[in-house]
């Protein structure tokens, strides 16, 4: 059954630090401190509504849930330890920095029913880290995911895509110290920045530019890039069985009436798995026509060879991936019809998840 979470957000109190990209409210759309009685009526209500609790989470997100004072981390985790167990909820989910995770938090948070832990990494380039103001080295991410791994904890990893400073290298970079660790969720989040940031002030000086050249050492891209990008991690955890259980910053009204610039859309990850089956299905089409397909698409390039593509066609995918190969707003069918080459998609439950088949 589908994972879910009651999610609770917790704004921006007990952090020790305020990073470039930061502002909880704007982010959650939460301006005020649930207690503990906010929690219980939340969970409450949920419980009853919730179709399959034994998979769902109370999720803590929105500030270093372990950074926060004490007392208060106490009484949420006690309003929600009384829905978890046999009829309840499966557990409680809770999001931190690395630098805010120790043994002695690790045991208590075990205590009280906390099964998953997702920390915060952002980037695993410490350049990055610095220029952000985070706080913390990537070997803290690797210290952190360890200790969090030996107490029996889910872990997760959360990382964004265009960071001042970033460059195409150091997301790659950031991608494959994530695998290295191999949690067991991932977020990718393309940076958005909101007033009142830091990055809003670099970005209005100028210093912070997000569009730019083609070369992989650039420190800013263009909204295509960072699908192309996204797209690329989002195949790769999968194919080393990383769930991703987000990608793109969630639809809100506040983070639209609040942003100045940034790689923010509400469908962002549909953008991202459509733009995954555009590269399957033109590989599968140019090896069918015994091509190779370039490195890199160009329209006039790959326009020479369509004589051989073009036609009706039968691409197979898992039944739940074919609004996916079609593409958002049926982009990818449109593209390939333009071209002359007229594609069915079937559903097959035989084919693997981001994976096509060319039925000739």
């Amino acid at each position: 059954m589908k994972h879910s979470n009651i999610s609770i957000f917790i704004p921006h109190i007990g952090c020790p630090h305020k990073c470039s990209f930061c502002d909880q409210n704007t982010i959650s759309g939460a301006q005020h401190l649930p207690d503990g009685n906010e929690v219980r009526e939340i969970c409450t209500q949920a419980l009853s509504e919730v179709k399959s609790p034994e998979d769902t989470e109370i999720a803590f997100f929105g500030g270093s849930f372990t950074a926060i004072p004490r007392d208060y981390m106490l009484e949420l985790l006690e309003a929600a330890q009384e829905f978890v167990g046999e009829g309840k909820f499966r557990g409680i989910r809770c999001s931190t920095r690395p630098d805010c995770i120790n043994n002695e938090v690790l045991s208590l948070l075990k205590t009280y029913g906390v099964t998953a832990i997702e920390l915060g990494a952002q980037s695993m380039s410490d350049k990055v880290l610095e220029a952000n103001e985070r706080g913390h080295t990537a070997e803290d991410v690797f210290n952190a995911s360890r200790l969090i791994r030996q107490y029996g904890f889910e872990l997760g990893l959360q990382m964004m895509i265009g960071l001042y400073k970033s460059t195409g290298n150091d997301e790659y970079e950031t991608m494959e110290k994530i695998l290295e660790i191999h949690p067991d969720t991932v977020r990718i989040y393309p940076v958005v920045i909101l007033k009142g940031t830091r990055l809003a002030e670099l970005l209005e000086s100028g210093e912070y530019r997000l569009f730019g050249g083609a070369d992989d050492e650039r420190e800013h891209y263009d909204f295509d890039d960072v699908v192309e990008i996204a797209a690329g991690m989002l195949e790769e955890f999968g194919k080393n069985g990383i769930r991703v259980i987000k990608c793109g910053l969630h639809a809100s009204e506040f983070v639209e009436k609040d942003m100045v610039g940034g790689y923010y859309h509400p469908a962002f990850r549909e953008l991202c798995e459509s733009r995954i089956y555009n590269h399957l299905i033109w590989n599968e089409l140019f090896e069918m026509a015994d091509m190779n397909r370039p490195q890199k698409y160009v329209k006039e390039e790959a326009d020479a060879k369509l004589q051989k593509l073009k036609g009706k066609h039968t691409i197979a995918v898992h039944p739940s991936c074919i609004s996916k190969a079609m593409g958002h707003k049926k982009s990818n069918y449109l593209e390939l019809l333009e071209r002359g080459i007229e594609i069915k998609i079937i559903g097959d439950e035989s084919v693997p998840k981001y994976k096509c088949e060319l039925r000739r």
